[in-house]
C-alpha cells in the first residue's frame, strides 16, 4: 500500500511540474479566453502576491499572517496558482516554528515561479 501511494504522490507531483506555476487552461476558462482580461487579472494577482508575500513574511502578528496566508490562497486558486495556493494554505497549518519557517519558505517559491510565468505570459502576450 505504501509502495502504491508513493507512486501516486509522485505522478500528482509529475502533473503539476508540467502544468507549471500558473494553470493557463484554467485561467482561460475563467476569463473565457479574453487575453486583455486575462491579463489584467494576472496582473492584479502579480501585485497582489507581492504585498501580501511581503506582509507574511514580515509581520509579528500570528492573526496577520494567517488572514494574508488566506487571501493569498484565494487569489492564487482565482486564476489558477494553484501551487501559490497550496503553499499560503501551509502557513494556515504550520504547527510550529520549524513547519512555519518551511512554509514561508516553499510559499516563497511558489509566488516566485509564479510571478515569474506571469511575466513570460505577459511579454509572449
Amino acid at each position: 500500500m505504501g509502495i502504491s501511494l508513493h507512486a501516486a504522490n509522485m505522478e500528482a507531483f509529475e502533473t503539476v511540474t508540467k502544468m507549471g506555476a500558473i494553470d493557463v487552461a484554467f485561467l482561460d476558462r475563467v476569463t473565457f479566453s479574453d487575453r486583455g482580461l486575462a491579463r489584467e487579472v494576472l496582473s492584479l494577482f502579480d501585485q497582489q502576491a507581492g504585498s501580501l508575500l511581503t506582509v507574511i513574511r514580515e509581520t509579528e502578528s500570528t492573526r496577520m499572517r494567517l488572514e494574508m496566508a488566506h487571501k493569498l490562497k484565494g487569489a492564487a486558486r482565482g486564476v489558477g496558482a494553484f501551487m501559490v495556493a497550496r503553499a499560503a494554505e501551509e502557513i494556515e497549518t504550520a504547527t510550529d516554528e520549524i513547519e512555519l519557517a518551511h512554509a514561508i519558505s516553499l510559499l516563497t517559491a511558489r509566488v516566485t515561479e509564479a510571478r515569474m510565468q506571469l511575466a513570460d505570459i505577459n511579454g509572449n502576450a
